[in-house]
């Protein structure tokens, strides 16, 4: 498998996820690195199938158009999410490159449609996730029982060998691991969903 971290413009990280031998490959929220998406694309010689959002606040489907128009790309987000998609996805949902599957795994909190996507080892984790932090769950349409439920429920459950490559480079490194984030994320401890609530409230 073939796989890219991108940040081109700004602190948006986009990826890049491909089949080797089928050249089938998914960007992941091209934001403001579409060309340098382009150029990878082109140099790889990789055939862009899927245009993926973990969510559809405008950072992160910024380039949206531009690779869809450019490579004919189906743009897949959740459901519930207000992007102009060709494709809906919900929790459980595969999506395939070749022999590569990608999982999505719904994590609300930050927006009703935030996801993740599990795929050979790897967990992207869009705005739910951070480096050493949680995205926010103060803005229109966010819910800190959700992000509870996602990230207590959900993430903190996972293989703690998954290694995490967030939607920003807020953290002190590009990427992490469950069992590392478990450890020093403040945001992971456990809590009840009051204690939480409480936190998020303060912080």
């Amino acid at each position: 498998m073939l796989f890219k971290q991108i940040k081109y413009r700004g602190d948006n990280f986009s990826y890049i996820i491909a089949d080797e031998a089928s050249k089938e490959a998914a960007v992941v929220d091209p934001s403001f690195n579409a060309d340098a998406i382009t150029l990878i694309l082109k140099d790889q010689n990789l055939s862009l199938k899927y245009i993926i959002n973990t969510h559809g606040h405008p950072d992160h489907i910024a380039g949206n158009n531009e690779l869809k128009t450019a490579f004919r790309s189906k743009i897949v987000a959740h459901k519930l999410s207000q992007v102009d998609q060709d494709i809906s996805v919900d929790d459980g949902d595969i999506l395939r490159l070749g022999k590569v599957t990608l999982k999505v795994i719904h994590t609300p909190g930050h927006t009703p449609d935030s996801i993740c996507l599990e795929t050979n080892g790897k967990l992207l984790t869009g705005d739910t996730l951070f480096v050493g932090e949680c995205g926010r769950t103060d803005l229109p349409g966010s819910s800190v029982e959700d992000m509870y439920v996602s990230l207590l429920q959900k993430i903190a459950k996972m293989d703690d060998n998954l290694e995490v490559f967030p939607g920003h480079d807020y953290g002190p490194c590009p990427s992490s691991t469950i069992a590392k984030e478990k450890k020093t994320n403040y945001t992971l401890q456990n809590r009840t969903l009051r204690q939480f609530m409480q936190f998020m409230q303060a912080t």
